[in-house]
């Protein structure tokens, strides 16, 4: 289901810096696919996909109490891909959170969730304060995860024109906020700017009529990097220079291919970005739940813990469930070879 920016809301699009020739834009020139033809060599290949695509067996995982996570410094707890809970000075900020099973509006086996990798739902999450949508594809906009967690949630802090699918949804549009990239709210005592990313958007053949973003978390005493997706560019380095240092880096480091590396970091260059955001701890995420590309289901984490060690990065790899606290406790075990 699918609602792209019409009337008030796509002429408030178009006022956009970033949109133009009747779609949003990239900083740099930016190939979705990166070679003629590659696309019909690619759905092939998902055709076709190698079993190692998948996990073995079920993901092991922590059952957390997530309504009662302890105070203190900022607590986060990670879902697998893209979704993770942020227990930041007593409030709760969901990220992107996809609980449905699937990363996709059609149940294919390609976009099931990995065995193990569905312990949480939403019954499991607190009173939502921010509820933060990076961009619309499936695997970060979940519809049926959004409207279980309407009731529960006080905003919804997105990316320009993606509240047009909100609306769309039934969803009260009051407690939705948009922000263009370079925009800043304060939102329950934090600061959030959204930031440039280079990716795209749409939930059809539509592609970018709805923006994509990454988001920086400002409280009093942190400073978190929201990634979301993103290929590499040189927006980390001028996050770093103009918002740096972060205390947590979140980037995207699985479902990468060399025909659309423009979209999709490849794992070393997910290290090198929390380089040049100047970031003291680097949560690689966008893997262990969804095989949405061709590579081995692990190969992601084990091509960024060998980069992070070649460039003396710190790296933190909770299980899924398993609770990050900043400053105090960053889960190292290497849990993926025993699967």
């Amino acid at each position: 289901m699918e609602k792209n920016p019409e009337g008030e809301r796509l002429k408030k699009v178009q006022r956009s810096p970033n949109y133009r020739d009747d779609i949003f834009q990239n900083q740099h020139e930016t190939l979705v696919m990166a070679e003629k033809g590659a696309f019909f060599k690619t759905f092939w290949k998902f055709m076709n996909k190698p079993k190692n695509t998948f996990p073995p067996k079920p993901l092991p995982s922590v059952k957390t109490d997530l309504k009662n996570l302890p105070g203190g410094n900022p607590v986060l707890v990670w879902f697998g891909h893209s979704s993770y809970l942020i227990k930041i000075d007593g409030k709760h900020i969901l990220v992107d959170p996809v609980f449905s099973g699937y990363a996709s509006p059609f149940k294919m086996k390609s976009a099931k969730n990995f065995n193990g990798s569905n312990v949480y739902s939403v019954d499991d999450m607190p009173p939502i304060d921010i509820l933060l949508i990076s961009h619309d594809h499936y695997d970060h906009l979940d519809y049926k995860t959004l409207l279980k967690l309407n009731s529960k949630t006080k905003h919804i802090l997105t990316s320009l024109g993606v509240a047009s699918h909100l609306e769309y949804w039934g969803l009260d549009m009051k407690k939705v906020t948009e922000l263009d990239w370079n925009d800043s709210i304060e939102l329950e005592g934090f600061k959030f700017i959204s930031a440039p990313a280079r990716h795209f958007s749409g939930r059809s053949f539509k592609r970018a009529k709805t923006l994509w973003a990454s988001f920086l978390l400002k409280s009093k005493n942190h400073s978190i990097y929201i990634g979301a997706d993103s290929g590499y560019d040189t927006h980390f380095k001028e996050i770093g220079k103009d918002h740096g240092p972060f205390d947590l880096a979140i980037l995207e480091s699985g479902q990468y291919n060399e025909a659309w590396k423009a979209i999709h970091m490849m794992p070393e260059e997910t290290v090198q970005a929390s380089i040049d955001l100047t970031a003291k701890t680097l949560l690689p995420v966008h893997w262990g739940k969804f095989s949405l590309s061709l590579h081995p289901w692990n190969e992601p984490i084990e091509r960024v813990m060998k980069k992070a060690e070649e460039l003396n990065v710190k790296v933190t790899t909770p299980l899924i469930g398993e609770p990050l606290i900043i400053g105090e406790k960053y889960p190292v075990k290497m849990w993926w070879r025993a699967v």
